[in-house]
């Protein structure tokens, strides 16, 4: 990220006092990322490795339909695409590399899509929870598209986390319950060939 940049986002946070976060008396202070890339089931792994993640949560954002289902969703019919939730203690990760990771896990330059999977129901996009994680996200987002890592434009959208529904159990940690099928889907999607491809050993 430019220094300049980097800078000014320490200064906002500072003086905005931080995140609101979720306090418990009995445990850690608790954040929440909301992000898009696709499958969801591939979206849970690389973040339920980090130090700091509490848990991730697939779900639904996006739309305008209640309370959807997998298979609404899927139809595209909602609006909605898959997205996954993050609970995470700020005091041993930050917001700034959860989207590291994030941006390390899609295709940012594909519109409506995200590998094997076509649709608006797989679109990437970041849904922020409030001001200071919106800025952070487009200034990432500015400093990945000045990185030269990609030759066409980044269409990944910030917005404004509305609501977000639960997908139904059996997606939650998918790659647990199901690793043959999982690994199946996944390395048939292209998903880590293209990753490999783009960042190598970066």
């Amino acid at each position: 990220m430019n220094k300049v940049i980097a800078v000014g986002l320490a200064l906002i946070f500072s003086l905005a006092g931080g995140v609101n976060v979720m306090a418990d008396s009995n445990g850690p202070e608790i954040e929440k990322a909301t992000f898009a890339g696709g499958c969801f089931w591939c979206m849970e792994p690389p973040f339920d490795q980090l130090k700091g993640v509490i848990s991730t949560t697939s779900g639904y954002a996006g739309g305008d339909e209640v309370s959807p289902t997998y298979k609404e969703v899927a139809g595209g019919r909602t609006g909605h695409t898959e997205v996954i939730q993050i609970e995470y203690d700020p005091a041993k990760i930050d917001y700034q590399k959860l989207l590291d990771v994030f941006w390390r896990n899609i295709d940012p330059t594909a519109v409506d899509r995200q590998f094997v999977d076509v649709g608006k129901q797989y679109r990437s996009e970041i849904f922020y929870h409030n001001d200071i994680q919106r800025a952070l996200a487009l200034a990432s987002r500015d400093a990945l598209a000045e990185s030269g890592v990609f030759d066409k434009p980044i269409v990944t959208e910030v917005t404004a986390l509305k609501d977000f529904y639960k997908a139904e159990e059996y997606h939650q940690d998918f790659y647990q319950k199901n690793p043959v099928r999982y690994k199946f889907y996944r390395y048939n999607s292209g998903r880590d060939a293209y990753l490999k491809k783009k960042w190598g050993s970066r």
